[in-house]
């Protein structure tokens, strides 16, 4: 037993007063005159010593009331624990990352942990609390509470190994306290391990509160899946993390019209395609209405207007007229330039360059269309009926494609069509099986017929690519080949034209490094900005002659579509979304940790930390005591005889 004030217990020497003053008095005799003592010898000898027992159980019961009285202003008490008289420091961990709006007891998991906070900890008691975002050291709820109520949910969480570290630190150089790390979180399954050290300094408990309701959609990519001269197709990706659902109900926006709505059944994972004309620009927004996470139901993209095609011809002896009926002025800022008369600086400037029947490839031309290549630049190669194979072939290897043998072949027909090579998808609208099959006299023979586009009848390729770059077996003059009349023509040229466009991305991934290229030149003190309806800021960016390459990290943390400022001239529009990591509803199982005490409610866990500090109070008892002994000597007063 332990005493608050055990100072006052030095009154029980009080208590030698009431003995001295009672044993006085049991020494003092006074005389009765009776007329005949005889009768009254033996009354006289039983009524002294009844009298001395009845005062010396006073006695006791007095001392006993006083005794209690003391006591009870000494305040006695038990302590429950050994740590009841070191000081308490509490540093809370509250995860605030969007897989905490799963749903609760009472609404999400992060409300919760905020009303358990306010409700459990006094106003005026110290603690510290961090989230992903925010750190509040030392300070008490009434000061926090207001900035706590207005926590707002976080695209980027802290792993949990950096969590507990970081609350270690905030821990104050006070000495000798018991010190108590509360980590608040779903611990939803990262790539690391969960794990955390020992340390006898800290007493560390995570709260894993319970989750209700496990099921969540989520809108997870979008995609450009086809392209052809009039319509873009737009895959939509989608997630689901719980039972099958027959009806879910996608709807796309372009700056806030409804543009299209679709309905598909989901069981794990959906597409839904939506069909948007190629030229229009668009500044989308995919919605879904789901009961789980919020901020995986809405998924932003833009399609920005598209530039003209720069295409360049170099020719040689061949002519053109038949690339200025395909690329026109409408869609393309077509160029044609004679080999020796070549402008080398135009090159990097162009989306595709077309060498024209020439009869050999300039080691400074090759060097140069190599460079061009691996700066995102398309190739369409069409041979000359004699051509020095090597310059040709170190062009192909370099430009990963399958080059010519030394073998050359004569009359030949164009039989098969490659539906299913990227350039061909979704051109024709059925399979054509009959057509008037276009010849050539004398064709080139590649070491591998892969990435065939088309084909001859003995299934050798007569135009080959692999989605980057194009080249034909054979040349397409008309001494040679009757192509250039072929219905095949147009598509064919058409769609290796309009895929040398490199279309931006359609998106960015909040707290990824994003380097984003911006095609425009801008003065010598001239910057660009990101900015949205509410702020703007300056990314760091790099400034080359022709484009400017936007670095973004810390900003934007909010998804929506941000506008490329030059002053106040709009240049481009970029989407940025939440990184969908979150999405997966896959939590650690706790139970096999070591070193860390568990729980399923914050509240239980401050309660119990209380608890360790607070002690079985005595006082009352005490006076309840002294109450007792004063009703007992009152007693014995009037009815002891």
């Amino acid at each position: 037993m332990h005493f608050k004030h055990p100072e006052l217990l030095y009154a029980l020497f009080l208590l030698i007063i009431p003995i001295l003053i009672h044993l006085f008095q049991l020494r003092r005799f006074e005389k009765v005159t009776f007329t005949n003592v005889k009768f009254l010898q033996a009354v006289k000898l039983q009524t002294r010593k009844s009298s001395q027992i009845k005062k010396w159980i006073t006695l006791f019961t007095r001392m006993l009331l006083l005794a209690c009285i003391v006591l009870a202003f000494a305040q006695p008490f038990i302590p429950k624990t050994t740590a009841f008289n070191k000081a308490q420091e509490t540093v809370i961990y509250l995860d605030n990352s969007f897989s905490m709006q799963a749903k609760g007891r009472n609404g999400s998991l992060f409300n919760e942990a905020v009303q358990d906070i306010i409700n459990s900890i006094p106003e005026t008691e110290s603690i510290s609390l961090y989230t992903n975002t925010e750190t509040f050291r030392n300070t008490s709820l009434k000061t926090l509470k207001k900035d706590l109520i207005q926590l707002e949910f976080a695209p980027n969480q802290l792993s949990y190994e950096a969590a507990y570290l970081k609350g270690k630190q905030l821990f104050l150089d006070q000495g000798d306290t018991s010190k108590h790390l509360i980590l608040v979180s779903d611990f939803q399954q990262q790539a690391k391990a969960l794990q955390f050290e020992a340390d006898s300094t800290v007493q560390v408990t995570l709260v894993q509160p319970q989750i209700n309701d496990r099921s969540n959609i989520s809108i997870d990519s979008v995609y450009i899946s086809n392209t052809s001269a009039e319509t873009i197709d737009l895959t939509v990706t989608l997630s689901n993390q719980n039972t099958p659902v027959d009806n879910v109900s996608v709807a796309l926006y372009n700056d806030d019209i409804l543009s299209s709505k679709s309905a598909i059944a989901l069981d794990k994972e959906a597409e839904v395609i939506f069909t948007m004309p190629y030229n229009e620009e668009i500044n989308g927004r995919l919605s879904i209405e789901d009961s789980g996470l919020e901020f995986d139901n809405s998924f932003y993209f833009n399609i920005n207007a598209k530039p003209k095609i720069k295409v360049l011809a170099i020719n040689e002896d061949a002519e053109d007229a038949f690339l200025k009926r395909i690329y026109t002025n409408d869609e393309f800022d077509y160029q044609s330039a004679a080999l020796d008369r070549l402008n080398y600086k135009l090159i990097l400037d162009q989306n595709l360059i077309v060498l024209n029947e020439l009869s050999s490839i300039p080691k400074a031309l090759s060097e140069a269309l190599i460079n061009f290549t691996k700066n995102s630049g398309k190739l369409l190669i069409i041979p000359k009926d004699e051509i020095n194979i090597n310059s040709y072939n170190q062009l192909l290897k370099n430009t990963n494609l399958n080059p010519y043998t030394p073998i050359k072949k004569q009359d030949k027909r164009i039989t098969k069509i490659h539906y299913s090579h990227p350039l061909l998808k979704n051109t024709f609208y059925n399979k054509v099986s009959n057509f008037q099959y276009p010849k050539v006299e004398h064709t080139q023979q590649f070491t591998s017929n892969s990435g065939a586009v088309l084909s001859y009848e003995d299934g050798t390729a007569f135009l080959m690519g692999n989605s980057e770059n194009y080249v034909f077996a054979s040349p397409l003059n008309l001494s040679n080949s009757n192509f250039k009349n072929s219905q095949l023509i147009v598509p064919v040229l058409y769609n290796i034209g309009l895929q040398s466009l490199n279309l931006s991305k359609l998106f960015y991934t909040i707290g990824e490094a994003n380097s984003i290229a911006i095609p425009t030149s801008i003065g010598q003190d001239e910057i660009l900005t990101l900015a949205d309806t509410k702020s703007a800021v300056i990314p760091l960016q790099k400034t080359y002659s022709k484009t400017v390459v936007l670095e973004t990290g810390a900003f934007p943390n909010t998804a929506g579509i941000l506008e490329v400022k030059n002053k106040n001239k709009v240049i481009q529009k970029l989407s940025f979304n939440y990184d969908r990591a979150e999405s997966q509803l896959n939590y650690y199982d706790l139970n096999a940790l070591e070193n860390v005490s568990l729980a399923s409610r914050l509240e239980t866990t401050i309660n119990n930390i209380k608890s360790q500090a607070n002690v079985n109070a005595l006082w009352k008892w005490f006076v309840i005591f002294a109450l007792a002994f004063l009703i007992i000597e009152m007693l014995l007063l009037k009815y002891l005889k």
